[in-house]
């Protein structure tokens, strides 16, 4: 008989604190239903759309009121995603991850996770009220829009594709062309 130890929030805070995964790198770990999950290394096109999204997120945003965190974790209550892309609420000490309550819109880059980003995540994002996720499918080059949370799914899921234009919720403004977004060779 086995047994999974489940881990809370702060076991794996104190954890991080005592450098339990130091030895792990250059593999990323994130604790989503109180498990360590081993996230896959990315690719040439994985990194290619994160450094896109995020000089796109830089242009469009201000420093005075939005933080930019790339690859980094939020706090989820029990759970610690490392999304690739997040917009939160400026944060008043560096000492501190936002919380989902912080959070303006999240970003995950799928290139093989498709299937995690769309279901498990897009329900702990739902759950914890994240206002806006977007899922950039690389394989299908759409992005997934999940917009409304309530009872724990979004009410609203549009997907778009390369002729497609979106825009955040919190930022109506800051336009993302994705036949831009999609084109590998730029």
């Amino acid at each position: 008989m086995s047994t999974i130890a489940k881990l809370s929030g702060n076991d794996f805070d104190r954890m991080v604190l005592r450098g339990a995964f130091v030895d792990l790198e250059p593999m990323k770990v994130e604790l989503i239903c109180g498990e360590l999950r081993f996230m896959n290394p990315a690719g040439p096109v994985h990194e290619g759309e994160i450094e896109f999204l995020t000089n796109w997120s830089y242009a469009n945003t201000s420093r005075q009121e939005v933080s930019i965190r790339v690859q980094s974790s939020i706090d989820c209550g029990d759970h610690r995603p490392e999304p690739d892309i997040v917009w939160s609420r400026r944060m008043p000490t560096k000492r501190n991850r936002p919380t989902h309550a912080d959070v303006l819109l999240l970003i995950e880059v799928s290139d093989s996770s498709t299937e995690q980003d769309l279901g498990e995540k897009a329900r702990l994002y739902a759950e914890h009220n994240i206002p806006e996720y977007w899922v950039v499918d690389v394989q299908a080059e759409q992005v997934h829009v999940h917009r409304t949370p309530s009872q724990g799914k979004y009410q609203s899921i549009q997907s778009h594709d390369k002729s497609a234009m979106i825009s955040p919720l919190c930022r109506p403004a800051a336009t993302l062309s994705l036949a831009e977004l999609f084109d590998l060779d730029s």
